[in-house]
């Protein structure tokens, strides 16, 4: 072996060399068995007692694509002096093991950081640290989490960037939110009493990781009231820091405060990148901000951010939970090798806008494409049949799915097929069906139900049923509501009053019905009976001319949907001011003569109401889109794409309901 090539701690230091390129035939490896015949050779050859010889062969080990950790944990303990690059070297590669899957590499870090500390012949240094960290929150483990915050201080890499970014979100995942706050004020009070200006532009972008950490951690346990407190009080931010934002108020149901959020990103000039569009996206979906996500997509092509599977999805989800199915399916054609998650994703927005032959197609040219559907596909695929009344093809879909795939049903699945026997007025079988579940049917289950015995008037097994849902959850309004509104539907006001007494006293409360509209990229939010938007004059005038005008071709109102004990007079003023006529009548005197108006709404739209929607897209010849709980509603000329087929919905499938 050439003796230039021997380590030497000096030289190495300043020599521009990387050691990498002083053994080509380790980096020449293309797989696992071609650096094992390599390691054989250094054996042979006596050439792996270098220092540096060994320690490529263990980097390659780990850090490649080719990577094997138990060989290269052999590897190691084969090596005389391991020195601190091949401790960390293995440390981390235990540590950033397969993060999607359980494991104990990190814990066998922590034993080997132990090993290292308690020989004493080689120290840490500040890339050990880290690791070492991080693998203390990977498992949990605060108290040694602790003690290694100890020694970082001890061997004075406290301040560190990458150290000290590490100790926050160790406490942060191992739940010491207070510790972690603690450290980062410590921090910062560091940072205005010291350093130079050379440093201070390192420091800076190690402050805003630090920021972003802790503020990730508020995220993590739904602090989001901290989360953005913390966010304010940063005097810099990163596009990962606007992110964490959008993404936590997105995830936690906030979906008005995400696109808030994003407007004020881009006041601030800050770039979105393609995890803000893939952090946005849903919560453009919930509110259905169509304007909002047809600039997104095209800020993702103007400025070249690939549309792969994830947000590819994530654009099709959006276009088809705003009412644009059509541009859901031109954004699928564009993808060049769709995936399941893809596939998965056009079949449910076709089932959801009740394009359920469109659905089955796609899921038969899947097929044929050779992608093989997950179970999430077939849930798509029997809500397609359910809202189409396809009972035999979803029985068959059903069967198919769980002899021939061999997919264990989840409880979705399940819920499926009670609506598709539900809606279809099969009572009987879908309570046997629940009742014969291999696994315990939840509440979402009996109360599709209970939804299908309110359409179907079978206040019978609705008692029953709503029961069973009482002793469940005996603070969910829904049992008591659908209970109480079968009662009314029959007149039968005495019941009507007993369960409404009930449900006073378990406290639990309705959901008020509430509607958006988008308009020139803001979303307007309108309740029942509202009268709040500065445009509230306009708004009821434009209701009285709806109301009247309908009248004229012959419309009556379907009183008997006001379920309360009132006068008639009364009953019709409570019809029209439910909140999607109110977004309607704004989006009339908001829009120009034939622009399509696109709402989204909490609940379900009643009989009433998608009656009075009919007529008036006919009489203003409008194209209304609407989305309720359950699916999407196309008003056009007097008719509905639902051909009238639609059912009580109780869980929304879309998402989480917005918080207020």
């Amino acid at each position: 072996m050439n003796p230039a090539t021997i380590y030497n701690c000096t030289t190495a230091a300043t020599s521009p060399t990387h050691p990498s390129s002083l053994f080509p035939q380790i980096t020449r490896c293309k797989t696992i068995r071609e650096l094992q015949q390599v390691h054989s050779l250094f054996l042979k050859t006596g050439q792996i007692h270098d220092p540096l010889a060994a320690a490529e062969i263990l980097k390659t080990c780990t850090l490649s694509i080719h990577r094997d950790i138990d060989y290269a944990l052999k590897v190691f303990r084969q090596m005389r002096e391991p020195n601190c690059f091949s401790w960390n070297t293995i440390i981390r590669a235990l540590t950033e093991s397969d993060e999607n899957n359980e494991t104990n590499e990190p814990l066998e870090a922590l034993f080997l950081f132990t090993e290292m500390a308690s020989e004493g012949t080689v120290l840490p240094n500040r890339f050990t640290f880290p690791s070492v960290l991080k693998a203390c929150a990977r498992t949990g483990k605060l108290l040694e989490g602790e003690q290694v915050h100890g020694l970082a201080v001890k061997f004075g890499f406290e301040k560190d960037e990458f150290v000290a970014s590490n100790l926050v979100r160790m406490y942060v995942m191992c739940g010491a939110m207070e510790k972690a706050h603690i450290f980062l004020n410590k921090m910062m009070v560091e940072f205005e009493n010291g350093g130079n200006l050379v440093k201070d532009k390192r420091r800076i972008e190690g402050n805003i990781v630090l920021w972003n950490v802790i503020i990730d951690g508020y995220v993590r346990v739904r602090d989001l009231r901290t989360a953005r407190d913390l966010f304010d009080k940063m005097s810099q931010r990163s596009v990962i820091s606007w992110n964490v934002m959008i993404s936590g108020y997105a995830q936690n149901g906030y979906f008005k405060e995400a696109i808030e959020m994003f407007r004020l990103m881009q006041m601030g000039k800050v770039r979105p990148n393609y995890v803000t569009l893939v952090s946005v996206l849903p919560a453009i979906s919930r509110l259905g901000a169509l304007e909002l996500g047809k600039w997104v997509h095209l800020y993702a092509k103007k400025n070249e951010i690939e549309i792969d599977d994830v947000l590819g999805s994530a654009l099709i989800d959006m276009y088809s939970k705003c009412g644009s199915i059509d541009k859901a399916v031109q954004v699928f054609e564009s993808i060049s090798k769709p995936n399941t998650i893809t596939w998965s994703a056009i079949i449910g927005g076709l089932a959801m806008h009740g394009r359920a032959k469109d659905a089955l197609d796609y899921f038969s040219r899947m097929e044929c494409e050779g992608v093989t559907p997950s179970d999430v596909v077939y849930i798509g695929v029997l809500s397609a049949c359910s809202h189409a009344g396809l009972v035999e093809e979803g029985r068959l879909f059903f069967n198919h799915m769980v002899n021939v795939v061999g997919f264990e049903p989840r409880l979705e699945h399940y819920g499926c097929m009670v609506d598709l026997l539900g809606r279809a007025g099969l009572l009987k079988e879908a309570e046997e069906f629940i009742l014969n579940m291999p696994i315990t049917p939840d509440d979402v289950i009996w109360k599709a139900l209970l939804g299908a015995c309110k359409v179907h008037g079978n206040i019978e097994m609705g008692d029953h049923v709503a029961g069973i849902l009482m002793n469940m959850a005996p603070c969910d309004s829904g049992a008591y509501v659908a209970l109480s509104n079968m009662y009314a539907s029959s007149r039968d006001w005495e019941s009507v009053a007993r369960v409404r007494s009930k449900m006073k006293e378990m406290d639990a409360r309705k959901d008020p019905g509430c509607s958006w509209i988008e308009l020139d990229g803001t979303v307007h939010e309108f309740l029942v009976e509202d009268d709040s938007h500065p445009r509230a004059k306009e708004i009821h005038s434009m209701l009285r001319e709806i109301a009247e005008k309908m009248r004229l071709v012959g419309y009556k109102p379907d009183s008997t949907q006001v379920l309360l004990n009132i006068d008639e007079e009364e009953k019709e003023s409570t019809l029209y001011s439910h909140s999607e006529r109110i977004a309607i009548a704004f989006g009339l005197i908001s829009t120009s003569p034939g622009t399509p108006l696109r709402v989204v709404k909490n609940l379900r739209v009643c009989d009433d109401c998608h009656h009075s929607i009919k007529l008036i897209s006919k009489i203003y010849k409008r194209e209304i889109v609407v989305r309720d709980r359950k699916r999407f509603h196309h008003f056009e000329n007097g008719s509905c794409s639902c051909k009238d087929y639609w059912s009580w919905p109780w869980e929304n499938p879309l998402g989480s309901k917005p918080r207020k």
